[in-house]
C-alpha cells in the first residue's frame, strides 16, 4: 500500500469537529493551533490578549519539542498536525531536515497546505510533507524518523497500543518520542468526567490513564519511558483564557475543576527507541 492509499477511519465526533465544524477556526484557538497552551504565572495577570494565546500554544510545542530534542538536520513526525503550524514552527526554530505532518482528516491537511504552502515538498525549501494517515497505522517505512510527537491530539486516537506500536515501529535507533495531552487520573474519572464536560460525553475525546500509553511504549521496546505532569502550566491558563468567554457554571470552564478534583490531567510522555 502506498502512501495515502491506507483507509483511515474516525469517530462521527472527530469528522465532524474537525471538518465542518472547523474547530480550528474558533477564537478561543486563537492562530490556528488547537491546544490549551503552556502559560507562565505572569500571564494570569489581567485579561490575556489574543497576542498571549497565541504564544501560548507556541510554548507547549516548544515545552515538547525541548523535552524530545530533535537532533539538528533529523525527520520529524508529529502526528495530529491539524493546521501544520506547529510543523511550521519545529521547522523554524529546531533545524530540521523534514518535517512530515499527519492527520486523519482530509479536511484538515486541506487547509494545512492551504496555510503552508511555501514550506511543501516542491514549493519553497520543500521540507513541509503532509500526509493522511492515523495514529494505528502510520503509511511510513520502518525507521523512517529520529522523532516522532504529538501535540494534544492523542486524547482522540482510537487505540493508544497501537499507537505505541507504530510510532516505536517507525522511529529510528535512537530516536525519541514525545506526546502531550490531557489523560484521566485513574479508573474512577471516566464517568464523572463524561458529566463535567461535554467532549468526554460526546466521544470526542477518550478518558485514559498514562499509564496505558507508557505502558505500551514499554512493551514495544521503547526505554526511558517518562510521564511528567504539567497541569500547573496549563489548567489555570485556560481557565483564565475561557473566563473572557464563556461565564461560570459553563461546561468548558470545568476543566480547571476536572482536574482540581484529581480527575484529569496534563502530562508530557516521552520515550527513546535504544540502539542495537
Amino acid at each position: 500500500m502506498t502512501q495515502g492509499d491506507r483507509p483511515a477511519d474516525m469517530r462521527a465526533t472527530v469528522r465532524e469537529t474537525y471538518g465542518p465544524a472547523d474547530l480550528s477556526s474558533v477564537p478561543v484557538f486563537a492562530g490556528g493551533f488547537i491546544n490549551f497552551g503552556y502559560w507562565r504565572p505572569e500571564d494570569l495577570d489581567g485579561p490575556p490578549t489574543v497576542e498571549d494565546r497565541i504564544r501560548t500554544q507556541r510554548d507547549l510545542y516548544r515545552h515538547v519539542l525541548d523535552t524530545a530534542a530533535p537532533p539538528a538536520g533529523g525527520r520529524l513526525l508529529e502526528v495530529g498536525c491539524g493546521l501544520g503550524v506547529g510543523c511550521a514552527l519545529a521547522l523554524e526554530e529546531y533545524g530540521p531536515a523534514q518535517v512530515t505532518g499527519m492527520d486523519i482528516h482530509p479536511q484538515q491537511l486541506e487547509r494545512a497546505r492551504r496555510a503552508n504552502a511555501g514550506l511543501l515538498d516542491g514549493a519553497g525549501p520543500g521540507r513541509l510533507r503532509l500526509v493522511r494517515g492515523a495514529a494505528e497505522d502510520m503509511p511510513f517505512e520502518d525507521a523512517a524518523f529520529d522523532c516522532v510527537y504529538s501535540v494534544e491530539a492523542a486524547q482522540h486516537f482510537d487505540d493508544l497500543t497501537r499507537f505505541a506500536e507504530e510510532s516505536a515501529r517507525v522511529l529510528r535507533p535512537g530516536g525519541r518520542a514525545a506526546v502531550t495531552s490531557f489523560f484521566a487520573t485513574g479508573p474512577e474519572a471516566p464517568p464523572r468526567l463524561a458529566e463535567l464536560l461535554d467532549t468526554f460525553a460526546d466521544g470526542l475525546d477518550i478518558a485514559r490513564p498514562p499509564s496505558e500509553l507508557t505502558g505500551a511504549w514499554g512493551r514495544s521496546g521503547l526505554t526511558d519511558v517518562r510521564c511528567a505532569s504539567i497541569g500547573p502550566s496549563v489548567w489555570p491558563g485556560w481557565d483564565h483564557w475561557l473566563s473572557a468567554q464563556w461565564k461560570p457554571g459553563t461546561w468548558p470552564r470545568n476543566f480547571l475543576l476536572a482536574w482540581e478534583q484529581g480527575l484529569l490531567d496534563y502530562y508530557v510522555i516521552t520515550a527513546t527507541r535504544p540502539r542495537p
